[in-house]
């Protein structure tokens, strides 16, 4: 089994920043896919950000050139810098990660449990 935490939610200002944590544990070999999804009520969970193995990244359009996904993989960790927040980047955040259990196993997907972000004047 796999824990996936998360932190640094919260409310902040339109134009400010926050930085997401996610901290992976438990039975895991590797990591390939990391990466931040996010929902608001009423809609699909939606990708943000993601990162392969080999630091390649993946943004969605929107926040493009304002967010910033990296990891750490000695810590089994993903972070995600977001910038220049706006009213539409509020939702719960969730981190996500394909675990590999063995050397021969096929990958398995983890969520965290979800962390608000609230961006509000």
């Amino acid at each position: 089994q796999v824990q996936l935490v998360e932190s640094g939610g919260g409310l902040v200002q339109p134009g400010g920043s926050l930085r997401l944590s996610c901290a992976a544990s438990g039975s895991i070999f590797s990591i390939d896919t990391m990466g931040w999804y996010r929902q608001t009520p009423g809609k699909e969970r939606e990708l943000v950000a993601q990162i392969n193995s080999g630091d390649r990244t993946n943004y969605a359009d929107s926040v493009k050139d304002r967010f910033s996904v990296s990891r750490d993989n000695a810590k089994n960790r993903v972070d995600l810098q977001m910038n220049s927040l706006k009213p539409e980047d509020t939702a719960v955040y969730y981190c996500s990660a394909n675990v590999r259990h063995g050397i021969w196993s096929n990958t398995r997907r983890y969520w965290g449990q979800g962390t608000q972000v609230t961006v509000s004047s």
